[in-house]
């Protein structure tokens, strides 16, 4: 018996003709230009009346919910890698150093549908929930689904969800338990909530049958959303309304900033560098993570153009502090946002004496501050060099 260890390894002619094909396909390929989009002319979502939440509930936990919130509280810092989970859930579909895309509103329909299976794919990897029985996820060993919706309210319940005569095979063995995941990029909102799915929780028509009987509320595809009165029956975690869902910067920035930013270029034409260069000169001293340079750069080496940016703008006297050397000491000591792995921050210095009142550091006996409004107009002075391996003086 001969066993096959591995495919032939192609011929010279047949590799030529695969790097030919590429890059006829990348000579006419739209996937991976450039482009500029325009802003979003309606919300990511609605908020209706009946489903507000506020921040800061008290409520009792439920005893048949008691397990599930529990578990959740009991994960390491378990808040935080939730919000970031849905964070890069919508992130990984706006694709953007290969889209250039920054808001939820400019992704494909499709794109938008998937958006329910990106968060509940990444909250599986992030917690490592094990799959249940009948539903995807099991929690504390019992059986429990992920619903997202970008409309607060609006998920969608299956029939294998919650038990009814009515459905035949097509009920569920019990009435089960949802986590309800709603997020809103354009408010930087987000909420959970744990709710045991039941037949009367769910939405039913206002019209009765011939019979006078009551009729539930199906859409297309014989699933039902939860009803308003439901609403009191929903255990929010971590106290009901969330308003600190990582920021968009690129959504959340002036239009004209923004539109500065995304169409800076050399000598008329398209420059991921110039992008890059721009973004730093008009976002200072704030904390800048790598999606927003991958976007704006939109070239697989963003991060580079990053590290470029501090020789193109030293001239103009803006450093561009970084997570290694002595960078996040320069940040604490001018008392700035401290960047870590993935992140950066710019700000303008300008020399000052040993006696300025400002936060400042020196370096080869100069001491630098951040610049004042009132000094914005006069030539700017060439930052300091601060290579990663630098010590810095007074530090």
């Amino acid at each position: 018996m001969t066993i096959q260890e591995g495919l032939p390894f192609p011929e010279d002619a047949a590799q030529a003709g695969l790097q030919e094909s590429r890059a006829l396909a990348a000579k006419y390929s739209r996937r991976n230009t450039f482009r500029t989009w325009d802003p979003p002319g309606e919300p990511m979502g609605r908020v209706p009346r009946e489903w507000r939440i506020q921040p800061g509930l008290q409520q009792r936990v439920p005893d048949d919910l008691a397990p599930f919130v529990e578990w959740f509280y009991d994960r390491p810092e378990a808040r935080e890698r939730f919000r970031w989970a849905l964070r890069d859930s919508l992130d990984e579909l706006l694709d953007g150093p290969r889209t250039g895309r920054w808001a939820y509103q400019q992704l494909t329909k499709t794109e938008k549908t998937h958006l329910g299976t990106t968060v509940e794919v990444n909250l599986t990897k992030e917690f490592d929930i094990d799959n249940g029985a009948d539903l995807d996820w099991s929690i504390a060993g019992l059986d429990i689904d992920c619903k997202f919706s970008k409309d607060l309210g609006g998920w969608e319940i299956p029939m294998e969800m919650y038990l009814c005569a009515d459905h035949g095979e097509r009920s569920g063995r019990a009435n089960h338990v949802a986590v309800l995941t709603w997020m809103n990029d354009d408010t930087c909102q987000w909420a959970v909530g744990i709710v045991r799915i039941t037949d009367e929780r769910l939405r039913w028509r206002q019209e009765r049958d011939a019979d006078g009987n009551r009729v539930r509320a199906y859409n297309r595809d014989n699933k039902r959303k939860l009803d308003y009165g439901a609403k009191s029956e929903v255990h929010w975690l971590w106290g009901g309304l969330q308003t600190d869902l990582p920021t968009n910067l690129l959504r959340h920035l002036e239009p004209e900033t923004r539109e500065r930013i995304l169409t800076a270029s050399t000598r008329g034409r398209a420059s991921g560098q110039q992008r890059v260069n721009q973004l730093f000169r008009e976002v200072p001293d704030r904390l800048i993570g790598r999606q927003t340079v991958l976007t704006v750069g939109q070239q697989d080496d963003s991060p580079k153009r990053a590290r470029d940016a501090r020789k193109k703008l030293r001239p103009e006297g803006i450093v561009v502090l970084g997570h290694q050397g002595s960078h996040p000491h320069v940040a604490r000591a001018l008392e700035l946002p401290v960047p870590i792995k993935g992140e950066w921050i710019s700000t303008r210095l300008v020399p000052v004496s040993s006696d300025d009142a400002r936060p400042k550091f020196s370096v080869d006996g100069q001491f630098w501050a951040r610049v004042r409004e009132s000094e914005l107009d006069g030539e700017p002075h060439p930052a300091p060099d601060l290579p990663d391996d630098r010590e810095i003086d007074g530090l």
